[in-house]
């Protein structure tokens, strides 16, 4: 996720992209509201409806990847200069709201609050294991920061992107779409991996990676053709050579291509757990934000948006200002959310019903919080 503001060449907002960084934040929170039910792995109707929607929502990440693209591609300036500017956006607000979301939610508990969620083991919320956290996020994100893995990430695409910005402003067109179709390629090779065991491979020395990936290399062949930058470079081949395509044309080639992707992560997911119930190393497979299935319900969704003529707004743009700052602290708030729900005595409802309320929650909570961060200088390093 971008922190900069979109601003087209005249030094006016990109609308689109405004309202783009609003629906992606909106749709993480939404990813995170289904995890409880999808947790659950019962199979039951709450189980089918959170995956139903934590499928229908996986290129919420993407989108946010490819803002970064728009916003960010070609690199102009110095690559000192460049780290300095966007590392410290990002590793101030990592490090704070990786001390900050451990207390928050040892305080939550301390104070009594009981929680049927799944994912919750209270084991974990002792002080000793909350003080544990607030100095092991150097090598990770916890379950409390799971939203963060994408800022640790977020910072080794920054590493790279002058590297890549000065191929792409002397590559040729076709360069870039050879760059990626190898990318695209690479985004099949989760599901050739999984499929490679029933056509009799045994893995290497126990390790069952493919093309080259063994215990002492996790490199494979397509290492450095896969991954988040691909999105990046493809949302800025797609502002420097827009798709000239009318809305029939748009819808008639997005839609199915959403429909399938969608079809291929839902019904993919359920039939994976059938097989390997309730190991997520195999179901995430089908929820890779780097799977075909992904990729195509996140190009779907930008090329239409992209489309789309919205009028610039003050309020759009400030709501997108802090869409950052939302996305570093609704974890915390969607778990409030999820046990608001019970203690209110909305247990009855159905999770196709609680996870949109949750969402709807917790973004509003979140919104406010960063809005009050966002008025005093100090704080307001926190969120962007």
């Amino acid at each position: 996720m971008s922190t900069n503001q979109p601003l087209n060449a005249g030094g006016g907002h990109i609308a689109w992209v405004d309202f783009l960084r609003i629906l992606a934040c909106f749709l993480v929170v939404l990813a995170h509201c289904c995890d409880p039910f999808v947790g659950s792995f019962d199979g039951s109707f709450d189980f089918k409806s959170g995956v139903f929607i934590g499928s229908l929502v996986r290129p919420c990440v993407p989108l946010f990847a490819m803002i970064s693209g728009v916003l960010l591609f070609p690199v102009t300036m110095e690559m000192g200069a460049f780290y300095s500017r966007r590392l410290k956006r990002i590793l101030i607000p990592l490090v704070v709201w990786s001390l900050a979301l451990p207390l928050f939610y040892f305080l939550y508990f301390a104070a009594g609050v009981q929680t049927a969620s799944p994912n919750i083991v209270m084991d974990t919320y002792t002080w000793s294991a909350t003080v544990d956290k607030l100095y092991t996020f150097i090598f990770n994100f916890n379950y409390d920061t799971t939203p963060l893995w994408y800022v640790y990430m977020l910072v080794g695409l920054y590493l790279f992107m002058p590297i890549m910005s000065a191929w792409l402003t002397q590559a040729k067109r076709k360069d870039v779409k050879i760059f990626l179709g190898i990318w695209i390629f690479s985004m099949v090779l989760p599901y050739v991996q999984m499929l490679a065991p029933t056509l009799g491979y045994e893995g290497n020395y126990g390790n069952m990676g493919i093309l080259g990936i063994c215990d002492w290399n996790p490199y494979g062949m397509f290492y450095n053709f896969a991954g988040f930058m691909g999105y990046m470079v493809l949302a800025h081949y797609l502002m420097k050579y827009p798709l000239d395509w009318n809305w029939k044309k748009t819808l008639s080639i997005t839609l199915p291509l959403f429909l399938v992707g969608f079809a291929i992560t839902f019904f993919g997911f359920l039939e994976t757990q059938k097989h390997f119930p309730g190991q997520y190393s195999k179901l995430e497979i089908l929820w890779y934000f780097s799977g075909i299935n992904v990729f195509m319900m996140t190009f779907a969704i930008f090329a239409i948006v992209s489309k789309l003529r919205i009028k610039t707004s003050p309020a759009l743009s400030r709501i997108a200002a802090l869409t950052f700052g939302v996305y570093l602290c609704h974890f915390f708030f969607v778990q409030c959310a999820y046990d608001a729900i019970d203690f209110l005595g909305w247990t009855g409802l159905p999770a196709c019903v609680k996870i949109p309320l949750m969402a709807c929650l917790a973004s509003a909570v979140s919104l406010f919080l960063v809005w009050l961060l966002n008025l005093n200088r100090w704080t307001r390093k926190s969120i962007m």
